[in-house]
């Protein structure tokens, strides 16, 4: 009561509320940005809604559990089936993750730890430079270089290891495997790049008190940067997860078109966005096969926002390991100053 008064007194009663006006700046600042957010899930909900609404006819012809998992697209015959097509994504997507994800992140880490300052710029400089590349020039190389000189490795490959589940048989020109290292290629600049910048936030204290400790580069790499890092690395490669399933003209060119779930990694196949990119200029005519590839469009929309989903969930939990690594590293800092 005392301090309130004396508050008072110094103020003369007088209160130390800015006026509304003053405060008009900042309201009109919030009301602004929250419309911008609630702007983008109207557009998003728009998207969905009018992606449906268009890819109804298909969805009626053939039911959305037939179109999503009927293993049939014969346009001749009316008959739209989308599971070559899902089944072509995730498989030429799940290759750009094996290949492309470990070379991204094995490029973040010399670039952070071990590459020689002088040098570091310039070689960032070189890999971010992969994404300026347009992708049909990605795709035109890869049909007309990568397609040629590995077909003799894959043929050996599938004679080899032909016990081995989806190996064996001829290989196609076109495949699965090209199309997957095209886009292994595509979104290691993405990938290298989340990863590099969420490396180097990692603390000096928990790498110095790993090498304290007798640890060295590799196990200081293996026990204080990755476990520290990984939630960021898990979102960046979510995101290259998310950039190979849409991606379109390099992915139309080297995977070979053809409307069916291949029996071997190096068959022919097809993509939601290939079949989109190739079909869409005769379908303008015939509107049933228009609503069969506006909805592929939205499996791939739909698809594209689990994978979303399950890269909040990865990187939620990695906050959680990445919170126990933390713990673990101070108190392996604590332990090499005691011993100082």
């Amino acid at each position: 009561m005392e301090a309130s008064a004396l508050t008072q007194q110094s103020t003369g009663g007088r209160s130390l509320e800015r006026p509304s006006a003053a405060r008009l700046p900042d309201q009109i600042l919030r009301l602004g940005l929250t419309v911008l957010a609630a702007g983008i899930f109207v557009l998003l909900a728009y998207f969905f809604i009018r992606l449906f609404v268009e890819a109804r006819p298909a969805f009626s012809h053939e039911g959305v559990l037939g179109f999503v998992f009927s293993n049939d697209w014969n346009v001749s015959k009316e008959i739209f089936g989308a599971l070559p097509l899902v089944v072509g994504t995730l498989i030429s997507s799940a290759i750009a993750l094996l290949l492309g994800v470990p070379v991204a992140v094995a490029t973040a880490l010399y670039l952070t730890e071990l590459c020689p300052r002088r040098l570091r710029g310039s070689l960032t400089v070189l890999v971010e430079l992969l994404a300026a590349v347009p992708s049909v020039v990605y795709g035109l190389w890869g049909f007309f270089f990568l397609v040629p000189k590995l077909k003799p490795a894959e043929q050996w490959f599938s004679d080899t290891f032909s016990f081995l589940p989806f190996v064996g048989g001829h290989v196609a020109g076109p495949n699965y495997f090209i199309a997957g290292l095209i886009l292994a290629i595509m979104i290691l600049p993405i990938v290298s790049a989340i990863s590099r910048e969420v490396i180097a936030t990692v603390p000096t204290d928990h790498k110095e008190a790993a090498l304290a400790l007798g640890a060295t580069r590799w196990e200081m790499i293996r026990i204080a940067v990755i476990p520290y890092a990984r939630p960021g690395i898990v979102g960046g490669a979510m995101l290259g997860l998310g950039r190979a399933i849409g991606e379109t003209i390099a992915v139309t060119i080297v995977i070979g078109n053809a409307p069916n779930i291949g029996n071997s990694l190096f068959d022919q196949g097809y993509t939601l966005a290939a079949v989109i990119a190739n079909e869409f200029g005769e379908a303008a005519s015939d509107p049933l096969h228009r609503a069969a590839l506006i909805a592929a469009g939205l499996v791939l929309f739909v698809l594209t926002f689990l994978v979303n989903g399950l890269a909040r969930v990865l990187v939620n939990r990695g906050r959680h390991e990445k919170r126990g690594a933390a713990d673990s590293a101070g108190a392996a800092a604590a332990q090499a100053g005691a011993i100082a």
